[in-house]
């Protein structure tokens, strides 16, 4: 086990245990919650819809809390080495969805938050019953559940996919898988 945080803002304890097997996972979160945050920096810097604008603005400040959690996760010298790849590879995701308008959009959310709700529940999954790394297990729900307001807020807002949504979805999720095996390597 590594004790890698004392932190008041995940769980109000001192500190949270990390099983060392779990850091490339979280390695991975990590590099996720970078790309998050640039997702949608992508698209509040290309859409004119105030709409999507609010909902960028809304959701990345959650995904900076994020951000901030895994920072204290995660040190420095056990983060991505490709951190620049992720934070321009969250951009584009973000940004070349939003110059096709609101359904591009929410189908890239859906698509992301949806594999990032089964990235989560792996992890979560992992540590249940495992009372030492309780309080990673809680804030990694947390995290979670945060996630899948975000994908049910986006879902919400679309209509089924068609072969066009399917394709990006399916790009889009892809993208996601790679990035997580590189970056709980890299």
């Amino acid at each position: 086990m590594q004790t890698l945080i004392s932190n008041d803002q995940a769980t109000g304890s001192e500190q949270v245990g990390v099983p060392s097997e779990l850091l490339p996972a979280l390695r991975s979160d990590h590099a996720g919650e970078t790309g998050a945050v640039c997702i949608y920096r992508g698209i509040r810097a290309v859409t004119r819809d105030p709409q999507i604008a609010a909902f960028a603005r809304e959701h990345q400040a959650t995904e900076q809390k994020h951000l901030e959690i895994m920072e204290q996760l995660v040190p420095q010298t056990q983060r991505s080495r490709l951190l620049p790849v992720w934070r321009l590879a969250g951009w584009v995701t973000g940004a070349l969805p939003a110059l096709f308008g609101a359904q591009a959009v929410y189908r890239t959310i859906d698509a992301v938050e949806s594999f990032v709700d089964l990235h989560y529940s792996e992890q979560i999954d992992y540590l249940a019953g495992q009372e030492q790394y309780q309080d990673l297990r809680i804030i990694l729900q947390k995290c979670r559940d945060d996630e899948l307001v975000h994908r049910d807020e986006a879902r919400d807002r679309l209509p089924p996919p068609g072969v066009t949504g399917q394709v990006w979805t399916t790009l889009v999720s892809a993208g996601s898988r790679v990035g997580v095996f590189i970056a709980s390597r890299v």
